[in-house]
Formats: C-alpha cells, sequence, structure tokens
C-alpha cells in the first residue's frame, strides 16, 4: 500500500469521513547559497520526497493531528494556540498565520505522514507548514494565492516556531514545476521556471550525518556580516538596498572600511549572486558541464570564503572532483556546518560512485554516508 493510502485508511480509521489528500513536497537548492536574505537569486526545486496530509473541517472548533510516523496524536483549541517544542508548533503557527488573517473559521481533522528526511537539509519544516497552509486553504475554500501561502508558512516556522528562515524553502514547495527548477528573484519574489531535463545525469544528496555545534550561531553571524557591510556601503552609495545591488567595484571601494573578514563574506555574495545568474543561463543552455563547473566554484567560494562549510563536507566535494566524467558538479547545500552535498552525476555512474564514497567517507570518518537520489517534482497539489 502507498503512503498516500495507508494516510488515507488511517484518516478514515480515526475519523469515520473522507478527507481531502494533499502532497507537499522537500526541496533542494541547485545554486545560489546564503544570497536569499541578501535579496539575490536562488534556484530551488521541488523533489520527490514529500509529506501527505488527510484533512478535512472538524465542525467545531478543536484541532485532532496525528503524526502517522510517529504514531502520536494531539487535540487542541484554536483559540489555543501556544508556541511549544514538538512538531505540532509548525502546525500551530500556520492555524495562527490564518487566525491572524481571519481565515479560521473553525478547527481541523488531520492525519500526516511522510519520507521529507529531517534534518538533511531538504527543508522538511517548510513542507509540512506549506503542505498543511495548502491543505486548510483548500479545505476551507478561502482561495488564497500561494504566496501568501508562502508567506504563511514562513511566518509559522520564522515568527512562531522562532526558527531562521527565508522564504525560499517555502515558496520552492508550493511553486516547484515537474522536472524543473525555479529561478527565483529573492528581492521580486517571481520566479522564472528553467526546464532541466535528467536524460544524461542524475541529482544525488550524500548526507554527511554530522552537524556541528557551529549551525545556528554561524548563520546568524553570517548575517550580521552582510547587514555590517551593507550599513557601511550605503555610507557612499545611498542608492543601495541590499548586497544584490552592490558591485565588486563597489566592495573594492569600500575595503579599507569594511575590515577584511566582512570584505570578504561581503564578495562572496556579490560573486554567489552573479553565479547563479550564470548558472540560470547555462542551464538554459543544456550546458551541463559549464553548470557543474559553476557548483563547484560555489562550493569553494562557501568553503574559503564564507567559512561555512566542514571537513566532511569538504572531504565529500574533493572526492566528486576526482573524476568529472563520473560527477559534473558538486557543492554543500543548505546552511553548511554539515548537512549534504549535492551531486550532478553521469548516469549509469551513480552506483560506483555511491560505492566509493562509501568506503572513503567510512575510512576517514568512521561513518556511513546517506544517499538520496532525487527528482524534480510538482510543487503542492491536491491528490
Amino acid at each position: 500500500m502507498s503512503l498516500t493510502n495507508h494516510i488515507a485508511q488511517e484518516f478514515y480509521n480515526r475519523f469515520q469521513k473522507q478527507p481531502a489528500l494533499v502532497m507537499a513536497p522537500g526541496r533542494i537548492n541547485l545554486i545560489g547559497e546564503h544570497v536569499d536574505y541578501n535579496e539575490g537569486f536562488v534556484m530551488p526545486a521541488a523533489i520527490d520526497k514529500h509529506f501527505v496530509f488527510a484533512m478535512t473541517p472538524s465542525g467545531n472548533e478543536k484541532c485532532n493531528i496525528l503524526a502517522f510516523d510517529y504514531d502520536e496524536g494531539v487535540s487542541f483549541s484554536i483559540h489555543d494556540l501556544n508556541p511549544g517544542e514538538e512538531w505540532i508548533n509548525y502546525l500551530m503557527g500556520v492555524l495562527d498565520g490564518f487566525g491572524r488573517r481571519g481565515l479560521l473559521p473553525g478547527g481541523v481533522d488531520c492525519v500526516v505522514g511522510g519520507n521529507v528526511p529531517g534534518g538533511a537539509g531538504m527543508a522538511s519544516s517548510a513542507a509540512l507548514c506549506s503542505g498543511f497552509a495548502f491543505g486548510l486553504n483548500h479545505i476551507y475554500n478561502h482561495q488564497q494565492e500561494r504566496l501568501t501561502l508562502a508567506r504563511i508558512a514562513q511566518y509559522a516556522e520564522h515568527e512562531f516556531a522562532g526558527v531562521n528562515c527565508g522564504i525560499m524553502d517555502q515558496y520552492a514547495s508550493l511553486f516547484g514545476e515537474k522536472n524543473a527548477a525555479l529561478f527565483l528573484d529573492c528581492r521580486s519574489l517571481i520566479h522564472q521556471t528553467i526546464p532541466i531535463s535528467l536524460d544524461s545525469h542524475r541529482l544525488l544528496l550524500v548526507d554527511t550525518r554530522v552537524k556541528h555545534s557551529l549551525a545556528s550561531t554561524g548563520y546568524n553571524d553570517r548575517r550580521a556580516s552582510c547587514e555590517e557591510g551593507l550599513a557601511v556601503i550605503k555610507k557612499k552609495y545611498p542608492e543601495v538596498i541590499a548586497l544584490r545591488d552592490v558591485t565588486r567595484t563597489m566592495l573594492y571601494e569600500c575595503q579599507d572600511k569594511l575590515g577584511d573578514d566582512t570584505f570578504i563574506k561581503n564578495m562572496f555574495v556579490v560573486e554567489e549572486i552573479d553565479r547563479a545568474q550564470r548558472a540560470a543561463e547555462r542551464l538554459q543552455r543544456k550546458d551541463m558541464q559549464g553548470f557543474g563547473d559553476l557548483m563547484f566554484e560555489a562550493h569553494w567560494g562557501l568553503s574559503q570564503a564564507y567559512d561555512v562549510s566542514c571537513e566532511e563536507l569538504d572531504f565529500l566535494v574533493m572526492l566528486a572532483e576526482e573524476d568529472k566524467h563520473q560527477v559534473t558538479g558538486a557543492r554543500m547545500m543548505g546552511g553548511g556546518f554539515g548537512g549534504c552535498t549535492i551531486n550532478l552525476v553521469a548516469a549509469g555512474q551513480e552506483e560506483a560512485f555511491k560505492e566509493k564514497v562509501r568506503q572513503k567517507y567510512f575510512a576517514t570518518f568512521k561513518k556511513e554516508p546517506e544517499f538520496y537520489d532525487v527528482q524534480l517534482s510538482q510543487g503542492v497539489h491536491v491528490i
């Protein structure tokens, strides 16, 4: 029985009614890292790892929600939405976001389960929030636009649950298209669809299975560095709104006032925004080799200039670089300090690459990596 059928059956067994069914995917980001909070360009794509929601209005103010994978249920009133520590916090945040817009006429009965790996950089929490927001919109026939749902999902994660995040993850989950990436302008929140044919290549994520302690503070430190640099640059160039507007020339002119560390990190952001635009052009030309070269270039910028990589991530990318006929491009994906690399692997070379990585990674770190083959899939939708 499929995951969808399991979820639907569990819902019927518990609530004795037929639910609406919604599928919400996780996401990858092909290129454009740490630039969303600088109003830059990113290239996320929805993937075939997803959550399935079975939902109906509850008929009163009560919410009855079951996490299928944990066999753990929670019941509460829509008038009693208090942030906590558990998984339910994200869904409460979505309900709160609807309530603040006057869009919560009653509660919900829901069973949710899925196969988006947590902590592997595939935005599982964003998929959870986006899918639940879409489902509420559907069962209550609110007809809110997907961008509004993305903002509600971001509110749930960022404001209600207190997790630092931009809107890229929620946007990718809601707007994703099958066999395509989204070239997203983080200023206008308008995207261009870039079809990606994976006939000659496969996308493979390799999870280091480590998360270094710098992960949370490191993100905030990098963000602060960007804000410090921007404040200095604006004194000379008041028309600048974000690092997205800054050129290399402007940075060099302000170098003395920025200090070495801020200059280097700000330069990475400026270069990564440019790199994402060049990457989009290469993908549109179906230049996979050229795109792969930019992936490697982006990784070493993240590692050496932005300083958000780690020994394990660098090791995996060096393994990928050993044979360009096997792996066309690779880089760390996500906030850094652990998590996954994303690898553009030549079709037919996946198993050989996995075996090489498995052996050498274990020999070096005494830890088994995790592998995820991913396809580019449709965004949140009713099944």
